[in-house]
This record gives structure tokens, sequence and C-alpha cells, in this order.
């Protein structure tokens, strides 16, 4: 009889090249699971994203939202495709849906250069970038959507949310996140990205990270505004840790971020809640490579890495932690030695080409 502990993992493929890196994060969760041991995973395949809405008319059917609700984890694949649109003519965006119907609050976005791997800053200390961007993901600025308002083909109006129950549960989460960084090494500084010079929400928003701060002395607490920290992102990211910020802002600043390390290819997420978590690549569906082997798993499989160590952390499992670090090593040892080089980074190994190398260094150590 065995006695390793089971999860439930919803999968939702996604569109375009979503479907690729998807097959490739899952390949390399089996193949990390089974070094391992200790843990199993149960996949569910849901469907869900722009195709499932030219199809069937929903592109978040309830069945496949009740499956998520169950599961112990949701992985998600890019999702929307540029011509599949409401219509209102916007994109559709399920996992935006996601983010405020299971309350993820925290969306993380690590950003962290792979020794080895592409980076755009010639400056050395270039080497030394390794924060986390922590932006609230079912508020702010994001509130307004579906919800804006055009009076008379003259005017336009969009409102910020921004409400002391999630901004404390937001600030809480960063402090929790930048002290755990603290014990493994980092500097252990948590910093508020905001306008409190113009906005009366930011100026708010200001005042709740302050009086959280108050619960966590053995984290330093900074306030920078967002123009100033677009500017720092290039100038000194490598002097950054945890920042924590609004939803437009994160949105803007963890694409910003991504790009010092190599570009969407290179960066994870995951958007995380009390009781749910999403973990999903911050890049998009790229429907122009679809199927031509040209698509880079690399931030899927970091998210999936990222899903292992979420997991582990909240059920108290050593071998999913294990089997996160050791995916990661993967993907650095390839990058490093040069038997990685997706076609984003200058290189031409193909989806499964990567997916091959990251499985060959994991099973072989």
């Amino acid at each position: 009889m065995s006695n390793e502990i089971e999860f439930q993992i919803a999968v939702f493929p996604g569109d375009g090249i979503g479907i690729e890196v998807m097959e490739s994060a899952v390949a390399v969760l089996d193949a990390a699971r089974a070094r391992v041991g200790g843990f199993k995973l149960v996949n569910t395949e849901l469907e869900g994203g722009a195709g499932c809405y030219r199809d069937t008319g929903v592109d978040l059917p309830e069945e496949s939202l009740k499956a998520a609700e169950a599961a112990d984890a949701i992985l998600l694949g890019a999702m929307g495709l540029p011509d599949v649109r409401k219509p209102d003519g916007t994109e559709l965006a399920p996992q935006v849906d996601m983010r405020v119907h299971f309350d993820l609050y925290a969306g993380v976005r690590p950003i962290r250069t792979i020794p080895g791997g592409p980076k755009i800053l010639a400056d050395p200390r270039a080497d030394r970038i390794d924060l986390i961007l922590i932006r609230e993901s079912t508020e702010g600025l994001f509130a307004a959507r579906g919800k804006g308002v055009i009076e008379d083909d003259r005017e336009a109006r969009d409102t910020m949310v921004i409400t002391r129950p999630t901004s404390e549960k937001l600030f809480d989460f960063g402090f929790r996140l930048a002290e755990r960084r603290k014990a493994s090494g980092h500097a252990g500084k948590l910093t508020l990205v905001d306008k409190a010079n113009v906005f009366t929400s930011m100026a708010f928003f200001r005042k709740v990270f302050d009086e959280r701060a108050a619960a966590f002395p053995g984290i330093t607490a900074e306030h920078l505004y967002v123009d100033a920290c677009a500017l720092d992102l290039v100038r000194r990211p490598w002097d950054f840790d945890v920042l924590v910020t609004e939803n437009m802002y994160g949105d803007i600043l963890s694409d910003l971020a991504a790009g010092l390390v190599g570009g969407m290819g290179f960066a994870p997420s995951a958007d995380i809640g009390d009781d749910n978590a999403v973990f999903q690549p911050s890049h998009g569906t790229a429907p122009d490579i679809m199927g031509t082997g040209k698509a880079n798993p690399t931030a899927m499989i970091l998210s999936a890495a990222m899903m292992l160590d979420w997991l582990g952390h909240r059920h108290g499992v050593e071998a999913c932690e294990t089997a996160a670090a050791m995916i990661g090593r993967a993907l650095e040892t390839g990058i490093g030695d040069g038997r990685i080089r997706t076609f984003d980074a200058g290189g031409g190994n193909t989806t499964a080409e990567v997916t091959r190398a990251v499985i060959d260094i994991i099973n072989n150590g």
C-alpha cells in the first residue's frame, strides 16, 4: 500500500502555444515526481479559453470551474486568441475571471537571471537579479473590467477600487514571503510601489501598508512611486527583493522586469489566494508560432515548479519542495551549459528538445 500523498491538479491547456508548453510542463512534473517520490499528481484536463468560447459560446464552462474548485491546485496554460472576442470587442480572459472567482489576490511574478541565460543589461550586477513582484490581482484598476462607462461618445470612465480587507491580505502575504526569503539569505525587504502623491486610492493603499508593516518588524518596509520604480527596475534591479503593488501597475512592471531576464518565455507566475492557487506562464498564446516548435516552455515549466513548491509549503510535504527545486536546477543547468537555447533567446532548440533536455538532467542528476 502506497503512503504517497495524492494531489488533484486541474489542468487547463489553454490556447495557442499554451497547449504545447503545458505538455512540456506535465512531462517534466512526471519526471521530477518519479525521481523524488513521496507524492502523486492526479491531473484532470479541463476545457476553457478562447477556443472553447469559439466552439461552445462559453469560455469557462461551469463543470470546469467546479472541478477546479475541488482541485488542490490549478495549472493553467496561456489563454486567449486575438481573433476571438466578446461582443464588446474585448478579448477573452478567463484567467482574469478565475482570479476574481477564487479571490486570488496575490499575483506572484518571480524575476531572476538564469546563470548563462539571456539578459538585457550589460552591467555585471545583472547576474544578481533575483526579485519577486507581487501584483494585487482582484481589484485596483482591473475592478473596472466590464464596468467602464462611456457618456455620449464624449467621455469614458474606469474606476480604481482599493479595499482594506484585500490590501491587508496582500501586504501580509508580501511580508511573509519576504520573511521566507530572508531565511534563505535574501535581504528581507518589501517595497510598496504606488502613486500616493497623486491618487487618494494610492494614499489609502500606502496607509494600510504602513499599518501592516508594524506587525513585521524583521522586514524592511519602503515606498517607491511607480514611475521611479520603472526607472529603477532598469537602473538597479539587483537592489530589489520583494515588491508589492496595485493590479495595473503590476501588470506593466512585471512585463518590464521579465524583459530584463530574457523576456516572457522565462517568466513564470502564480495567482494565490487563501484557499486556491493558479499557476501559469506570464506569456500569451503566441498563435503566430503555434505548431512550429518554437515555443519556449521555460516559463510554463517554472510555473509548474512553483505549484509544487506551493503545495509542499502549504501541506508540509518536503518531497514536493525537493522536486520543485530539482526542476529549477535542471533548467539552470541546461541553460548554463548551453544544452538549452530557445528560439526567443537566439537559439534553435524546439519545445520538445528543451523538454527532453530538462528531463534528461533530472533523470541523470
